[in-house]
């Protein structure tokens, strides 16, 4: 038994060549197939995620089901994120290229209806990433950028000047009716 435990199954070399070559495939699969499955935005994308990590779970490993195989695995997908890290840190032109360039969905609070259909969004499935974040509806955003990580990055629409002075005058309004209320309160009371 403890034997089995720490006795490789297949060769060190093929042991760390595995999850170098798994990397490397990921990467550039994700890339290809966009940030939409890294934004997870619905049931489906997880789902593709789950089973993705699954899938190449015995690419990694291989047949061998020991414990210094899984870390050896393990390890080398480490080191190979911190090398692919460091190296891209360094060349930011580089990493441009591999992460990729921000798609603008909503700018001026208008939609991009073609940046949306490149990212196979539906909009449906961005006011859903809105409401996440808090927003009510498309008329309050002024811009909203799908990042190359997956993310959202989305900038809420500033009130206009009119909707600045009528908020003023209420508010102004307000006060004096409160004033007005105390002045009455006082005066019955007298």
């Amino acid at each position: 038994m403890w034997a089995d435990m720490f006795a490789l199954g297949a060769p060190l070399i093929e042991k760390i060549l595995r999850p170098v070559l798994v990397y490397i495939f990921l990467v550039i699969a994700l890339r290809v197939f966009g940030k939409r499955e890294l934004a997870q935005l619905n049931p489906f994308d997880l789902v593709v995620l789950l089973s993705l990590s699954n899938t190449v779970q015995n690419a990694i490993i291989g047949n061998d089901n020991s414990l210094t195989g899984g870390l050896i695995g393990a390890l080398g997908l480490l080191v190979m994120n911190y090398l692919v890290v460091r190296f891209l840190f360094r060349h930011r032109r580089l990493d441009q290229v591999f992460e990729g360039k921000p798609t603008v969905l909503i700018e001026h609070g208008h939609l991009d209806k073609k940046a949306l259909a490149s990212e196979l969004l539906t909009k449906s499935e961005l006011v859903t990433v809105l409401h996440r974040q808090g927003f009510d509806s498309l008329a309050e955003v002024e811009r909203c950028v799908l990042e190359p990580g997956g993310t959202f990055y989305i900038q809420r629409k500033l009130p206009s000047n009119d909707a600045l002075e009528h908020e003023a005058v209420m508010r102004a309004l307000g006060d004096l009716n409160s004033k007005v209320d105390a002045l009455m309160a006082t005066r019955g009371h007298a």
